[in-house]
């Protein structure tokens, strides 16, 4: 959705997906069918596709036949060839030119592209277990913004997302996806994040390429979940969602009931890298109009994915030029 909706859009010079749709249905019907996969997988596995009711505590209350599993195939191999048209496509757009020198912060794990676990590493030299989170990261209250500001203690902002999690974990990619990385000009390390939006789309190269090396090994797990007593306990948890890292901490009681609870999202982590990146831009833009200006900002915050209500048109601008 980001990529076809949202990001697109600004690199082809349409106000919305909407216009882009009306100009290449054809694209558009690709990146809607993508999303239709996506939305298979999360009924067979998650019980439905928005707000999966299968898992629980332990594991999950039903797992799929190894049938139903099985019968994910053909759409997942559409789903690979369609995702290496999409980064095909992506690669193809004109990108400003902007390398930044970020502290980029992601999952790793030694053995696979860390999306749902791992340790937390940044490539200035953290590497922490999960449940030290908050001895190296601080959120806080800043005066022009009702939203958090997350920073690295003694250092400052950072930068979650497929640009951290491509750079700190490169050489764990699906070989497919490496491909199709390489076959779109990009590098081992990508520091310009207009360039965001064909990360992305790699990853879901990655993302549909290991699916399909995972179905054939699939064997439904007898009981489907490990029973789980309650028990007065704190506990800390990450994991990767689209747009970044995101972190959770929990204080349970004796019968299993949250006392306290800290969540995280990624969006709150790279608020103050957003303004940083606005501030870099700026400069660069003042020949422009009013609206080309608002136009690049806009996109250069939307690099990021925030969520749907800020990736739209919101930016009020006011420029004083004497």
């Amino acid at each position: 959705l980001h990529i076809y909706f949202l990001h697109a859009p600004d690199f082809l010079g349409y106000p919305s997906g909407i216009e882009l749709a009306r100009a290449d249905p054809d694209t558009v019907r690709r990146g809607l069918q993508l999303k239709k996969v996506g939305n298979r997988l999360m009924e067979v596995i998650g019980g439905r596709e928005i707000h999966p009711v299968n898992p629980r505590v332990g594991g999950f209350w039903r797992a799929p036949t190894r049938q139903e599993i099985l019968g994910l195939a053909p759409e997942v191999e559409w789903a690979l060839t369609a995702a290496e048209a999409t980064c095909d496509w992506v690669a193809g757009f004109d990108f400003p030119e902007l390398s930044v020198d970020y502290e980029f912060v992601a999952l790793s794990d030694p053995d696979e592209y860390a999306i749902i676990g791992g340790r937390v590493v940044s490539n200035r030299g953290i590497d922490i277990p999960v449940d030290r989170w908050p001895e190296i990261f601080l959120e806080e209250h800043v005066e022009w913004s009702n939203a958090l500001h997350a920073r690295v203690r003694g250092r400052g902002s950072y930068h979650v997302g497929p640009l951290a999690r491509y750079n700190l974990n490169y050489g764990r990619l699906h070989p497919r996806a490496r491909v199709a990385a390489e076959r779109a000009g990009l590098a081992p390390m990508v520091t310009n994040p207009f360039r965001s939006i064909v990360v992305r789309a790699v990853e879901v190269v990655h993302a549909a390429a290991t699916i399909i090396d995972l179905l054939d090994r699939y064997t439904p797990p007898d009981p489907p979940y490990a029973e789980a007593s309650p028990r007065a306990a704190v506990g800390h948890g990450a994991s990767e969602a689209p747009r970044g890292l995101l972190y959770h901490r929990y204080q349970i009681d004796e019968e299993g009931l949250i006392r306290d609870a800290v969540i995280v999202p990624p969006t709150s982590q790279n608020q103050l890298r957003i303004e940083e990146d606005l501030r870099t831009l700026l400069p660069g833009l003042l020949d422009q109009e009013d609206s080309q200006i608002t136009h690049r900002l806009e996109q250069a915050i939307r690099n990021y994915d925030p969520c749907i209500s800020c990736a739209t048109h919101f930016l009020d601008m006011r420029l004083d030029r004497r």
